[in-house]
C-alpha cells in the first residue's frame, strides 16, 4: 500500500468517527434529556368552530368522556403545512448575460454579438411543504421538502424540477441542540442579499449552496441579555467535476471522503433585533484518477469565511459575507471555476458581497448591494473569467398578504483573461403570489 492510501484511509476514519462521535451526541442527548418545560413551547392549537355555530347539545357524563377521549383518539398526529410562491419573471439585459433566465455574469464579449436580451419565465416558482411530528417529552421532529423548476432537461416551456431541499430535523429545545440530516443549505456563509435575481449574488461574492449533509448545532446562552454562541459542525457530500466522460461518477465520490464544514457565531439583540458574527469553514477533496494522467489527481476544496448582519435602528439591517478559498466552483465561488487541469491547480478565489436592506413600511421593502469574485489569474488560462462585479438596488411592495410585485436595476461586469471585459445592466421585473 503507498503513502497516498494510508493517507486516504486516515482521512476516511477520521471522517467516520466525525459522524459517529456526531450521532453519538445525538442520541446521548435524547437518552438524558430531562421532560421539556410547557412554558417553553407554543403549542398550535386546532381551530373552534366559527362564531355563528350554536355550541352543541350537552352530552351525558359518561357519553362526554367518551366523545373526547374519541376526539384525543382522532386527533391527526402527523400535521402539514404547505407553502411556497408562484412567480414571473421578466428582464432586459443591454448585452448578453449568462445563462438568460438569471444573471451569473456576462458572457465573452468576443464570442457573443453585443445586442440587447429579452428574457421571461415561472422557472423560479417555489413549492414547499413542512411535515411536523408529534411533539415527545423531550424534542420535536419535522421535516421539510421544497422544489423549484430549474432543473434540468425540457425547454423554456417544459421546465424540470429541481430539489432544494429534503430534510429531517430534530429540535431539543431544552438542550438548545438541533440535528439537519438531509439536502440543505450549506453550514458556511449562511447569509444571502435579498434580491429579485435568483441567483442571490452566487458568482459574484455569495458562496455555499445545497447539498446532502448532516449537521448538529448547539447554542449557548449568555445571561438573559439575548446574546449567546452557536457552534455548529457537519459532514456533506463532496460533489466535483466529472472530467471523465467514459466513467460514470464524479471526483467528489471518488475521493472516498465527505466534505467537513462548521461555523461559530456570536449572537446578539439590539432593540429587539437580532445581529450575529460569524466565521466559518470547509475542506473537501476531489479525486480526479490517473486515467487523465496528472502528476497528483487530488484536488482539495477550501474554504474560509466571515459573515456579518448588523441591525440599524428599527427598519435597516446590513449584512456582509466574505471569503476566500481555492476549487469553490461547486460552491459558487471562482466565477464556477474550480479546477485548471492544464495547469495541474486548484483555482484560488476571494470575494464577497455588501447590502444594505430597508423596509420602512409593512409593504414596501427596499435594497441594495455590491458583490465581487477575484480569482487568481496565474491559475487561469487565457479567456477564462479573471474577475466578476455586480451592483444592484431593488424594491418590492406588497399588494396584499398574498400577491406582491418586485423590480430590480442591477450593473454586471465580467472580465476575461488577456480578452476585452463584458459589461451590462440589467431590468427585471416580478409578478409574486405567495402562500
Amino acid at each position: 500500500m503507498n503513502q497516498g492510501s494510508v493517507v486516504n484511509y486516515v482521512r476516511a476514519l477520521v471522517a467516520l468517527v466525525t459522524v459517529t462521535v456526531l450521532f453519538g451526541w445525538c442520541f446521548a442527548a435524547v437518552a438524558q434529556s430531562t421532560p421539556m418545560d410547557p412554558s417553553s413551547t407554543t403549542t398550535v392549537e386546532p381551530p373552534g368552530p366559527p362564531a355563528s355555530t350554536p355550541p352543541p347539545i350537552a352530552a351525558a357524563p359518561d357519553e362526554a368522556a367518551a366523545e373526547v377521549q374519541d376526539e384525543e383518539e382522532e386527533e391527526p398526529k402527523i400535521r402539514w403545512d404547505p407553502y411556497g410562491y408562484i412567480k414571473l419573471d421578466a428582464s432586459v439585459d443591454s448585452a448578453a448575460i449568462d445563462p438568460g433566465n438569471f444573471a451569473r455574469w456576462v458572457a465573452n464579449p468576443a464570442l457573443e454579438t453585443d445586442h440587447t436580451h429579452f428574457n421571461i419565465t415561472a422557472r423560479q416558482t417555489r413549492l414547499g411543504l413542512w411535515v411536523l411530528g408529534p411533539e415527545e417529552k423531550s424534542f420535536q421532529v419535522r421535516g421539510r421538502v421544497e422544489i423549484d423548476f430549474y432543473g434540468g432537461g425540457g425547454g423554456e416551456n417544459r421546465n424540470g424540477v429541481m430539489l432544494r431541499h429534503a430534510y429531517v430535523q430534530v429540535d431539543w429545545q431544552n438542550r438548545d441542540l438541533r440535528l439537519i440530516a438531509g439536502q440543505t443549505s450549506d453550514i458556511i456563509s449562511p447569509l444571502v442579499p435579498r434580491t429579485v435575481n435568483y441567483t442571490v449574488a452566487w458568482w459574484s461574492g455569495n458562496i455555499g449552496y445545497r447539498r446532502p449533509l448532516v449537521s448538529l448545532t448547539k447554542n449557548f446562552k449568555f445571561g438573559d441579555g439575548g446574546s449567546g454562541l452557536a457552534l455548529t459542525g457537519g459532514v456533506s457530500r463532496t460533489i466535483g467535476d466529472d472530467f471523465k466522460p467514459f466513467e460514470p461518477g464524479d471526483a467528489g465520490s471518488d475521493s472516498g471522503l465527505p466534505t467537513a464544514q462548521g461555523r461559530a457565531a456570536y449572537t446578539w439583540t439590539m432593540g429587539g433585533r437580532s445581529g450575529a458574527l460569524g466565521f466559518s469553514g470547509h475542506w473537501g477533496q476531489e479525486d480526479i484518477g490517473p486515467e487523465m494522467g496528472l502528476e497528483d489527481p487530488e484536488f482539495d476544496s477550501w474554504s474560509t469565511n466571515l459573515d456579518v448582519s448588523i441591525p440599524l435602528g428599527g427598519k435597516a439591517t446590513f449584512k456582509a459575507e466574505a471569503f476566500n478559498g481555492k476549487n469553490l466552483d461547486d460552491y459558487f465561488g471562482g466565477v464556477g471555476q474550480g479546477i485548471n487541469l492544464a495547469l495541474d491547480r486548484e483555482v484560488e478565489s476571494v470575494g464577497g458581497w455588501a447590502s444594505v436592506e430597508f423596509d420602512p413600511t409593512d409593504k414596501a421593502r427596499f435594497a441594495g448591494g455590491v458583490g465581487i469574485d477575484d480569482p487568481e489569474d496565474a491559475d487561469l488560462a487565457d479567456g477564462s473569467r479573471s474577475l466578476n462585479r455586480s451592483v444592484w438596488g431593488n424594491f418590492f411592495y406588497d399588494f396584499t398578504d398574498y400577491l406582491s410585485t418586485a423590480w430590480e436595476v442591477s450593473y454586471w461586469a465580467t472580465k476575461y483573461k488577456g480578452e476585452e471585459e463584458g459589461t451590462a445592466f440589467r431590468l427585471q421585473g416580478a409578478l409574486i403570489f405567495s402562500f
